[in-house]
């Protein structure tokens, strides 16, 4: 059986406003084993990226445990979560945040330089296709390139997770093919625990499960028996 990488039992997020409180997570229960593809469906407030930003030591619950294999990252406080992010997480988002003035090469640079045991930015960058373009600034690159390197960057520091939060969402649909297929493709080499949010349906059938949000909590549950590679799905 696969190592249970997140375990949450019981998890809220509550988040307060005045006298207004808004459910973000209703007492969700969730296992992810090491090397699945998971995508997450719902609509907007439904409780993913609040789920994905604690997954990610980016935000605090208001209450439940939620375990990183024996780790309990509830108990974290900041610093120590900012260690668990730095050792074991990468991000993607819809937005690429690659710093201008850098080549594609020095944007992952900066990951390599403080990371323990990282690849190559070179390596990193041929793991997504774009050995050809290491030297070219983001001004000079494609939106779906520019992601690519995002991609790259938070994967050259080995990370055994890695969280995706709308990463097709700012392209179009025929790059979104070389997206997903460059994260399919770092989970496949590298063994990655990979969840990606999406509002693209279609993009569920590259996962070994969906999960289905609504109100803060997992409504439903899909296994693929049968996995579709990034270029045959319909977008």
């Amino acid at each position: 059986m696969s190592e249970i990488v997140f375990s949450a039992q019981g998890l809220t997020k509550i988040y307060t406003s005045g006298e207004v409180q808004v459910h973000a997570l209703r007492g969700l229960n969730l296992e992810i084993s090491a090397g699945e593809v998971v995508v997450l469906l719902g609509p907007s407030g439904s409780g993913k990226s609040t789920l994905l930003n604690i997954m990610g030591g980016l935000d605090h619950a208001t209450s439940g445990q939620l375990f990183f294999k024996d780790q309990e990252l509830t108990k974290l406080d900041d610093r120590e979560l900012t260690s668990y992010r730095r050792e074991h997480v990468g991000f993607v988002f819809q937005f690429y945040n690659l710093i201008p003035s850098l080549t594609a090469y020095e944007n992952v640079a900066l990951v390599t330089e403080i990371s323990e045991h990282p690849m190559r930015p070179d390596e990193a960058l041929s793991l997504v296709g774009l050995e050809n373009r290491i030297d070219h600034f983001p001004s000079q690159l494609s939106g779906g390139e520019q992601q690519r390197v995002a991609i790259a960057r938070a994967v050259a520091k080995r990370p055994e997770v890695l969280l995706c939060d709308e990463p097709t969402g700012a392209i179009d649909s025929k790059t979104g093919v070389r997206v997903i297929d460059a994260l399919l493709s770092v989970n496949a080499q590298l063994g990655t625990t990979t969840l990606i949010i999406t509002h693209n349906a279609s993009i569920q059938d590259v996962a070994n499960r969906v999960l289905f949000f609504a109100d803060g909590k997992i409504s439903r549950i899909h296994k693929n028996e049968t996995r579709l590679t990034a270029a045959e799905i319909s977008w």
